[in-house]
């Protein structure tokens, strides 16, 4: 482990963390890698028990990378909505792939909020800007005619990297441009979607999580690749008033039976959409044989959304 001396920015957001979180939060920074570029793959958080180890792996941009975590778990701990992956589709592989995607368009969208901070605190400059960059072409290639099987990956690194930049660094967007015309003129408009209005709230930042991902699968569509689909992959944490948490749970969430399974129990899986968005809000098992019988359903669909999260143990938020 590194001895790295973190400057006073850094240092205010570690001490932040650690007024909130009951334990202890400490960074930890691992080997001597340094690739001269800035990436989210750079930095982990990883808990035992009662603390939690942010672990940087390279070193080309410890305050940047260090302060990047920290103010994603800041976020967590500020209660911002979370994500969650309660199914399967009976393919690791695929899960595996699945997960990274939804947790990467859901950071996407966190990152308005961690990019601004970091801004604010003086932890991004041109530097940074240029080992940002540098990230960028390390993770995917030049668009070929005609396109590879890369566009997924191209279209999430470049609406991220919208995020970062902005529209207004014309220098860096004209290379964008230059290098991924296709993936990036449909980055702009995902980008425009989600910067619509501002992500200042916990309601919000789930609100432009839901749209972009529906947005996210058009463009796939429009180019004739699978969907991600993770309306109903992803379970996002609800904001919901105090009204809302009376309501039965039939006026709020509509049992959808998935063709997937509940992680926990490998039975298939109901996933609880949320009916003013159409996002998955929780998941439950399909009953077993002895229960399978129209009682089953009305029982959970008649209590109210806050006996029902108690139930599920399902965290969620209170506007």
């Amino acid at each position: 482990m590194q001895n790295v001396e973190i400057n006073a920015a850094t240092q205010s957001l570690l001490d932040a963390v650690n007024a909130i979180f009951p334990g202890k939060v400490e960074l930890q920074f691992i080997g001597k890698l340094q690739n001269g570029y800035v990436r989210h793959d750079q930095a982990q958080a990883v808990q035992d028990k009662d603390n939690i180890m942010i672990q940087i792996s390279d070193l080309s941009a410890p305050d940047y990378t260090a302060s990047h975590e920290l103010l994603h778990l800041l976020m967590t701990l500020r209660g911002f909505p979370q994500i969650f992956f309660a199914i399967s589709t009976g393919e690791e592989q695929l899960d595996q792939q699945l997960m990274m995607l939804g947790t990467e368009l859901y950071d996407t969208v966190c990152h308005i909020v961690v990019v601004s901070e970091q801004r604010k605190h003086g932890l991004i400059d041109s530097e940074i800007e240029q080992m940002y960059l540098k990230g960028i072409q390390a993770t995917i290639t030049p668009e070929p005619t005609p396109v590879d099987d890369k566009m997924t990956l191209r279209l999430l690194t470049l609406t991220d990297a919208l995020v970062f930049y902005g529209d207004g660094n014309k220098a860096v967007n004209a290379q964008l441009a230059k290098d991924y015309p296709i993936s990036f003129a449909a980055a702009k408009k995902l980008y425009a979607l989600i910067t619509e209005k501002p992500v200042d709230s916990p309601f919000t930042l789930r609100r432009n999580i839901v749209k972009l991902f529906k947005a996210f699968d058009e463009q796939l569509k429009d180019w004739g690749l699978p969907p991600i689909n993770m309306t109903e992959f992803a379970t996002i944490s609800n904001v919901l008033s105090k009204r809302q948490l009376r309501l039965e749970v039939r006026q709020t969430f509509e049992l959808y039976h998935s063709d997937m399974v509940d992680i926990k129990t490998k039975r298939r899986a109901y996933v609880g959409i949320n009916r003013a968005d159409g996002q998955n809000s929780f998941v439950i098992s399909a009953p077993t044989k002895d229960n399978d019988n129209p009682d089953y359903y009305k029982a959970i669909y008649s209590l109210s959304v806050e006996e029902l999260f108690k139930k599920l143990q399902m965290p969620y938020i209170l506007r």
